[in-house]
């Protein structure tokens, strides 16, 4: 039986929690008024993030989610990001992991995919 990694997602906005784990930025620009130390990050792993092209084709419209979701998943099989991927499911399986998003909407963000595909 395959064993459920702990990853959550959280807001780069929300205060650290206690059981946060290791905290890993999963956006391409940084948060808007955070500073690196109210961040509170282990990594920020670039290199995950989807491109730009389709960050702005998709504009966090909720109604868009399962096709960004599709093409994300896409993106995630280039190289870097494969590579980029790869690290953070070694970071889950050491122990807990937080993505950490700057997106008003996290439940339909980057973030939330990558937590579901890391947990299995």
């Amino acid at each position: 039986m395959a064993r459920t990694h702990e990853v959550n997602v959280r807001r780069a906005y929300e205060d650290p929690a206690p059981d946060d784990g290791a905290r890993v930025l999963v956006d391409r620009i940084w948060p808007r008024g955070v500073s690196k130390e109210a961040a509170a990050l282990d990594e920020w792993c670039k290199a995950v993030a989807p491109s730009t092209e389709l960050r702005q084709w998709y504009h966090h419209d909720p109604e868009l989610f399962e096709e960004f979701d599709r093409r994300y998943r896409a993106e995630l099989k280039e190289p870097e990001r494969a590579e980029a991927l790869v690290h953070l499911r070694d970071l889950a399986r050491s122990g807990p992991l937080t993505l950490i998003t700057a997106t008003k909407h996290a439940d339909i963000s980057e973030a939330q995919v990558l937590a579901t595909i890391l947990r299995d």
